[in-house]
Formats: C-alpha cells, structure tokens, sequence
C-alpha cells in the first residue's frame, strides 16, 4: 500500500540546504500529500527557506514566538499533526525536526495507526528516534549529494560514517537468530525489517554502505546465499551466522 504522507518541518530546527534530497526521500516512503513548514517568517535566520519553499511545494506556516524562550513552532507543529490524524486524509506522518519535543507526538500517532518516519540531525535524542518506526539522518542524504557531485568530500566522509561495533554486529547475529530456519538460514528482507522494528534509526548508508548486502558482506561473520525466486525470476537472498 502506498501511504499518503503528511510532511511537517520544524523549520527552526532543521537546516534548508538538503530540502530536495529530503523530499526524494520521503517519496520512497510514500506520496506527500500535505507538506507544510513552521516558523516565524518575520525572522532572518529562516530566509534561506523562501525559495526551496516554492520550488518544492512546502506550504509555509507563521508562527510567532509570542515567548522569548519558549517554542511555539513545536505548539503549532502538534496542533497540527491532531488535526490531520482526525480528517483522515493521510496514513503516515513525517516528522522533520531534531527536536525531542515531538517524541510523545510521535507515540501518539503511532497508537493511533499512523507509520511515522523521522527525519533530523544525528544530534536527535534518542527518545525521539525509538518514538518512529523509521529514522533518518540528514547527514546521510548530505553524503549521498556529495558522492553524486562527484565532490571530493572523502575527510568529512569519513566523519560523518559511523564504525561498525562489536554492538551492531551482535544486533544483526541476534536478529539473524530470530529468523532462522532449523538450518540457520533467514531471509535478508526480513532480517532488514526486524532490525528497523528494533532500533529505527539502522540504516546501511549510516555506515556507508548503500544496502544491507554489502553492509552484511564486510563485517565477515556471516554467511550469504542466492536462491531462485519459484514465483519469479528474481534472486532471494538469504544469511546465517557463521
């Protein structure tokens, strides 16, 4: 099933520059069909927004900051949010912000049906992130820009990838287990959604790789098998611990 998404950025929390990659994101998910933005517009430090507002039909939304220090951006962001969970016009939330705030917003979309998807820097707090079913972090989508530019990024590449440990190693061992056969053997497609129902900010291109195969292939403790799809042409994929 294809979810109609609702797209609401906590513009006071989330920087501009990668807005288009961000949307090609979401599109994987599901067809944005509310898109909206919030912030008070009467402020400079949002001014980069106003373009990519335009080209990427983001409905903005003005929010003054009627307390110095409190955050109305978060209030109006929530309203909102309840708002489109009782019209019913959607099936899936997108939340875009770094901000824990929006955790128990979270919580309560998904007792509510809703498939939420994160979005925010890897400075998000961790309550936020186990809040969604899926979480992703900007920098990825930074990195996937820079490899298509072709810009010579390798040093703050290498920052921004995280190490795989000796913790996401027993993560995938463990999660492989729980989806064995009697010979050990579990499909990678399930193994993949265990381990986002799990901790769903794992994703492959955290520790730059673009998929779950080579991720799996570099670490050397597992085993991988192609098998013939009877109902398809395609190649199934399965693992085991080694």
């Amino acid at each position: 099933m294809n979810l109609n998404l609702a797209v609401l950025i906590d513009g006071d929390n989330i920087p501009s520059a990668h807005v288009k990659e961000m949307m090609e994101e979401i599109a994987k998910y599901g067809n944005p069909t509310i898109k909206r933005i919030y912030g008070d517009w009467t402020s400079p430090h949002l001014s980069k927004w106003k373009n990519l507002l335009l080209q990427n039909a983001i409905t903005p939304i003005q929010q003054y900051a009627y307390t110095t220090g409190k955050n109305a951006t978060d209030s109006a962001m929530i309203i909102d949010a309840m708002d489109i969970l009782y019209s019913e016009k959607v099936n899936g939330f997108c939340l875009v912000s770094s901000d824990s705030d929006f955790t128990k917003l979270a919580t309560r979309l998904r007792e509510a049906g809703m498939q939420v998807i994160g979005i925010g820097e890897k400075k998000t707090p961790t309550p936020f992130i186990v809040a969604c079913d899926k979480f992703i972090y900007i920098e990825i989508l930074r990195k996937q820009t820079e490899k298509k530019d072709n810009i010579n990024q390798k040093d703050h590449n290498k920052e921004s990838i995280d190490k795989i440990t000796s913790k996401v190693i027993s993560l995938i061992s463990v999660t492989i287990s729980d989806l064995s056969d009697d010979d050990g053997w579990a499909f990678l497609g399930d193994v993949g959604s265990l381990l986002q129902k799990k901790q769903p900010n794992f994703d492959s291109r955290n520790y730059g790789f673009d998929k779950l195969t080579p991720l799996i292939k570099s670490i050397g403790k597992f085993e991988l098998e192609q098998r013939e799809n009877s109902r398809s042409k395609s190649k199934l994929i399965y693992v085991k611990n080694k």
